[in-house]
């Protein structure tokens, strides 16, 4: 296996103007949801709710909003990570990381840490995130300041 240079480009997209909001949405949200799908391998979500999910965070109701932070390797998507913001702040974390995913072939490179710090760098407030035991980003995570404060539960219906 040939090893490429960790080279690429990051945005923050936090879709501050509607001008940015429909950009995102007309040439890069697409893009974004198939990167995801593709790349999250067991971890991931039918395209259906990855779309929905990217329109949220991109939204502009009074429910919606968030980050799409996004890594580029010459122009390909190497990596990415989403936020949705819970509009619940002082009781709950402010933002909900929703999605992280690198280039399955780009793994191992730092462009997951990367892509994780500007995307905490681009959020206000506390973030949350919901992660299976055995996934192997949870190693970043710790690395990068998270910690386990609850055992989630679910009423599933």
């Amino acid at each position: 296996m040939t090893v490429r240079p960790t080279r690429f480009a990051l945005t923050n997209h936090r879709f501050d103007t509607a001008e940015e909001r429909d950009v995102f949405r007309r040439d890069r949200l697409e893009p974004v949801a198939r990167f995801l799908y593709e790349h999250l391998d067991r971890f991931g979500d039918p395209i259906e709710q990855i779309r929905a999910c990217l329109h949220r965070a991109s939204g502009e109701g009074g429910a919606d909003g968030g980050t799409v932070t996004v890594a580029e390797d010459d122009g390909e998507i190497v990596g990415v990570v989403v936020t949705n913001d819970t509009h619940m702040a002082g009781y709950v974390p402010e933002n909900l990381l929703v999605y992280v995913a690198t280039h399955r072939d780009r793994r191992g490179q730092g462009i997951g840490a990367a892509v994780m710090r500007r995307a905490i760098d681009g959020c206000e407030g506390g973030i949350a995130l919901h992660v299976e035991p055995d996934n192997p980003a949870v190693k970043l995570y710790e690395k990068l300041g998270f910690t386990s404060k609850y055992l989630e539960m679910r009423l599933a219906r």
